[in-house]
């Protein structure tokens, strides 16, 4: 990304606020199993109901909010959006200082929570593609990459300084008073947003909530893409809980010692943000996005040979700093080229599909390798999830589509 590129007032606005409702959520991270835990008395299983169930759920209320953001202007709808995220979370410390906080209300808000985090991203990626030239896309993705993984590092340790301080309730507070100050920034961005195209029928029809994956399938690069982002995404995180349950448990890291394993490696997903635009410049935009799409599925299996001891914690570390520095340049690729290939009157409904598909599989098999590290044993589910990505890259685009249609207009 090169120095002093200037996106403009309105990006400036949309940035800010995308890095104050981040900082929030990783503030907050862990906050909802801790207070089901300490102030619940929750026991395992429900603790990872939280986890899969309210996504999962959030998933499916989010299925017909695509098709409906699609023909209404954006910004009015990420404005919803905060203030929906900001007071459904501020619930639980309303009824926790009543003492009347329950794990269904937990629950509750898990999925609002998730169902408002997709129809944002679908009504943002659509509102980016209308704010900025498609030249400038790939810097935009870039530096909300940067700012994810800059707040990763940042957050957690953190939100732990306060959970410890003033209890994970406080964390809660802050994350809902980040939406409500994204949601100032984005109301102060002003400007013209264009109409949306208008429905070709006057009410919404069952078929119609299908429409972004119909989008997706019928194309022939953005299919494969989709289909290697949901699986590689789900097999990560679902090997997520069994490591965690490896290293403390049977290995005997420390808790400080598991959280630095995984902190100190994001400062890769930094550093890989920062040169996706100029390795996209000097190889070409398909080159990079399949290059790190296969070399990011080759870290993950190191993780089934993790012992105990320094040794144990330096290997998890160079997994991950590999796997993080592929994903930082991967991810602004993947979604400038995806922003890129979606004609402008389907992004909100190809985004929503995609994000709904990717949470509803890592809900999926995150519920299934907790199944299989019962039965294998953590090591051996680990190993699993990491040979299974190996096969991930089979599914990139093979070949780029801008080249295609060089040769098909090349001809007489």
């Amino acid at each position: 990304m090169r120095s002093g590129h200037r996106l403009g007032r309105r990006f400036g606005w949309l940035w800010g606020a995308y890095g104050t409702s981040a900082l929030g959520t990783w503030l907050a991270f862990g906050a909802f199993p801790l207070i089901a835990i300490q102030v619940l008395h929750a026991g395992p299983a429900e603790v990872a109901a939280l986890a899969s169930v309210g996504a999962a759920v959030g998933a499916a209320v989010a299925v017909p909010l695509g098709p409906w953001v699609e023909f209404r202007r954006k910004r009015p709808v990420l404005i919803a959006m905060d203030l929906v995220r900001c007071a459904a979370l501020l619930t639980i410390p309303i009824a926790f200082a009543l003492g009347v906080l329950t794990f269904l209300q937990l629950l509750l808000v898990s999925v609002v929570v998730a169902a408002a985090d997709i129809t944002f991203r679908a009504a943002s990626g659509a509102y980016l593609k209308t704010l900025l030239p498609a030249e400038d896309l790939l810097v935009a993705n870039a530096r909300f990459e940067s700012t994810a993984w800059t707040t990763t590092i940042v957050g957690p340790p953190l939100g732990g300084a306060a959970i410890g301080l003033l209890g994970p309730v406080a964390t809660v507070v802050a994350d809902a008073v980040s939406y409500l100050l994204s949601a100032l920034g984005i109301r102060a961005m002003g400007g013209h947003e264009p109409p949306p195209g208008r429905r070709e029928a006057a009410r919404m029809r069952a078929g119609d909530l299908l429409d972004g994956w119909r989008y997706i399938l019928a194309d022939a690069t953005l299919r494969p893409l989709f289909f290697n982002t949901a699986l590689f995404n789900a097999l990560v995180m679902a090997a997520q809980p069994l490591l965690a349950v490896l290293m403390l448990g049977r290995l005997g890291f420390t808790p400080w010692q598991y959280g630095l394993a995984f902190a100190a490696p994001s400062i890769a997903g930094l550093l890989g943000s920062r040169l996706a635009r100029p390795l996209v410049t000097r190889f070409g935009q398909h080159r990079v996005l399949v290059v790190t799409g296969a070399l990011r599925a080759i870290w993950p299996v190191g993780l089934a040979f993790l012992g105990p001891g320094t040794g144990g914690l330096l290997l998890v570390i160079g997994v991950e700093l590999g796997l993080i520095f592929c994903c930082g340049v991967f991810n602004p690729v993947s979604v400038t080229y995806r922003l890129e290939r979606t004609a402008n009157d389907r992004v909100a409904r190809t985004l929503s599909a995609w994000a709904v598909t990717t949470k509803a599989t890592t809900a999926l098999l995150t519920a299934v390798w907790g199944v299989l590290g019962s039965l294998l044993g953590p090591r051996t589910a680990i190993g699993l999830a990491g040979a299974l990505l190996l096969a991930t890259p089979l599914l990139l685009p093979r070949s780029s589509p801008f080249r295609r249609w060089a040769v098909r207009s090349s001809g007489p």
